[in-house]
């Protein structure tokens, strides 16, 4: 084998991120195609939609917000988060109020109801995810999970 030169040792280190980008990108996107494609099959049992399930997750995360704070937590347009609070208002599941100041303003919040069937649901999320990482040592466990998150947040950061 040929010995390395610095010229060539420089090429390959440069090399290096563009290889690191790919393959993150491929298990990013797998990662995501696999959770999407889950949560259409998850939420079969339940009578809400993914982006419904999404949306009452962040309404109950913050207890109380606006439909344009929904729709920009969800990345939606307005009228896609009046008609995803409209239905999530009709199965019970948040109660939309005026706001004081602005009556046309409507504030979101989770009902009863709606709390508990995001805890149900984020209930049966953990049961799968502990069976599918169950051949994982609880390092490694924990340090995917630090992971995934620094590159959501990464992501989350960058686009918003």
């Amino acid at each position: 084998m040929a010995p390395r030169n610095a010229k060539t040792r420089r090429a390959s280190a440069e090399e290096a991120p563009g290889a690191d980008a790919r393959a993150l990108r491929r298990a990013v996107t797998d990662l995501a195609r696999a959770v999407m494609f889950r949560d259409r099959t998850r939420v079969c049992c339940h009578d809400v939609s993914v982006t419904q399930s999404y949306a009452l997750a962040a309404i109950t995360r913050r207890g109380r917000m606006t439909q344009n704070d929904l729709a920009g937590e969800l990345s939606l347009d307005k009228s896609t988060a009046s008609r995803i609070a409209s239905s999530l208002e009709r199965l019970g599941y948040v109660r939309r109020t005026a706001t004081p100041a602005d009556g046309r303003a409507r504030v979101l919040s989770p009902t009863r109801k709606g709390r508990e069937l995001l805890a149900r649901m984020e209930r049966e999320d953990e049961i799968e995810m502990a069976r599918l990482a169950r051949d994982l040592p609880p390092a490694s466990r924990r340090a995917a999970a630090r992971l995934i998150g620094r590159v959501a947040r990464m992501v989350t950061r960058k686009y918003s």
